[in-house]
């Protein structure tokens, strides 16, 4: 499944129930699910990890929609020529 594919596939299940509740709303969503993906990240099992990071990229994807943003769009103009700061691929930035 392309990130276009998984976007639409997240509009058709979810965007009208995100987009009704606002894009302040969505966010706290969001958020919480992150939180959900740190506690997994800590202690738990690999299919907790599956889950959580699923559900923050649903919800990812839902905001986008919300805010009108095409994520493969994104995701290629911002990543396709490597690092954005550097250029490199694998990045060369100095860290710090």
């Amino acid at each position: 499944m392309t990130i276009a594919e998984f976007q639409k596939l997240i509009e058709d299940i979810y965007y009208e129930k995100d987009s009704s509740r606002g894009m302040e709303a969505t966010f706290m969503w969001f958020a919480e699910e992150v939180g959900e993906l740190s506690q997994a990240l800590r202690s738990g099992s690999h299919d907790q990890l599956r889950d959580e990071f699923a559900d923050v990229a649903a919800w990812l994807s839902t905001l986008a929609s919300i805010a009108g943003v095409d994520l493969q769009e994104a995701v290629t103009a911002k990543y396709s020529d490597g690092c954005p700061k550097c250029g490199s691929t694998p990045c060369e930035c100095e860290d710090g």
